[in-house]
């Protein structure tokens, strides 16, 4: 028996710019719920800006926005906020994340809505959250993540750095994602929707939850180590002999003897007192890791690997973005699918989340800014020469 999208029915109007909201918005339009993405007249959402390197598009807003419907409205023309207002009072979801403050001006905030409309659930999400001495302080990506402690046990013990990765907008979107699901079962059984509030710091804060335990209980802050592991070892990468980098793990004392075995070749490593346990090759890393590291240089990256494998030890490619795009795993699993944009297909991964028996995921195309916006107003009961007239008047586009 086929199931629809668990979302479809649900509308979503969203007020939305950059990451953290419009990834969390995006996994609802997969999951089948209907996305009007309210954008700026004036370029839209700025993350339409920050590259052109999907083809012309920006490549943040590609894999943020597929599946929604753009319509440009000035928000500070009282017209505009009036049609926003009217796309509100139909939804069942309404998420924003404007800077601190700007939302309550519009009247568009989470507990102003809620009073409103009592079966809508609206999410505020913001950097630091509505109050506390950081509340209106700007809210980077960046910013976050060294503010929440990221930065500190990321990178090599000279060097922090950052995540690769838009870490703290990811996590406050998957957290206001979530919050969204949870909002709607609730729905289901009381009737009422409610604010959501989610903030980048706490999100984030959340994540770092093993370092922050064992810096917190242990006494000590955890060790930056590259991408070697504080406390275990042999655990990093090493570089074979073609050039490629190949992380193993070792786990016990029992893996430890069939690496220095059966990929070693040093079978009397496995007993010796500086590596026979944990605590020793951890105190005595570089030994280890010069050990392993000799070993490794001597063969292939697929050789190297071949033989991880039949040992049972834990290894890994240390792969590049473009062996991702190629990945054989990906690949094998038929995870790859093509979504429309303005500039033609791209190619995009279907999103994690599998529900085996019903459709797949609803991968709608990545929208042109104000693309719908002569449909939606349309819907609204605007006429056309009333649309006209807005559009003279710069209120949508």
């Amino acid at each position: 028996m086929s199931h629809p999208l668990p979302l479809d029915g649900i509308t979503v109007v969203a007020v939305e710019q950059a990451v953290s909201a419009p990834f969390a918005t995006r996994q609802l339009a997969d999951l089948g719920a209907r996305v009007i993405k309210i954008e700026r007249p004036d370029g839209g959402d700025f993350a339409r800006g920050y590259d052109t390197a999907a083809r012309g598009l920006a490549s943040h807003f590609v894999w943020c926005n597929r599946g929604k419907e753009s319509i440009a409205v000035d928000l500070k023309d009282p017209r505009g906020l009036e049609i926003v207002r009217q796309l509100v009072a139909d939804a069942d979801v309404f998420v924003q994340n404007l800077a601190q403050g700007a939302a309550a001006r519009l009247g568009l905030d989470a507990e102003t809505l809620c009073a409103t409309h009592p079966r809508l659930i609206a999410v505020d999400i913001s950097g630091y959250g509505a109050e506390g001495p950081y509340a209106h302080k700007r809210a980077y990506d960046m910013l976050v993540q060294c503010e929440a402690g990221l930065v500190s046990v990321t990178g090599t013990e000279e060097q922090p750095v950052k995540a690769g990765i838009p870490a703290a907008d990811i996590a406050a979107a998957m957290y206001a994602f979530s919050g969204v699901l949870a909002a709607l079962l609730r729905r289901g059984t009381t009737g009422v929707g409610g604010p959501v509030e989610v903030s980048m710091l706490e999100s984030l804060a959340e994540w770092m939850g093993h370092p922050l335990h064992y810096g917190m209980h242990g006494g000590e802050t955890p060790a930056r180590t590259g991408v070697a592991h504080a406390v275990i070892s042999p655990y990093d990468a090493y570089t074979t002999a073609d050039g490629g980098q190949v992380l193993l793990s070792v786990q016990n004392d029992r893996e430890w003897r069939r690496l220095a075995d059966q990929v070693l070749g040093r079978p009397e490593l496995g007993g010796d007192p500086v590596f026979a346990t944990n605590t020793a090759r951890t105190a005595n890393r570089e030994k280890t890791d010069a050990v392993v590291a000799e070993a490794l240089a001597r063969l292939d990256t697929r050789e190297a690997i071949g033989r991880l494998e039949a040992a049972g030890i834990a290894c890994a490619r240390l792969n590049s973005v473009t062996d991702v795009a190629g990945h054989p795993q990906l690949a094998a699993r038929d995870r790859w699918r093509e979504v429309d944009s303005p500039v033609g297909p791209l190619r995009a991964l279907l999103p994690p989340i599998t529900l085996p028996g019903g459709p797949e995921a609803r991968m709608g195309a990545v929208p042109a800014l104000g693309e719908h916006t002569d449909a939606l107003l349309k819907a609204l009961g605007m006429t056309d020469e009333g649309t006209a007239a807005l559009r003279r008047d710069g209120v949508v586009a």
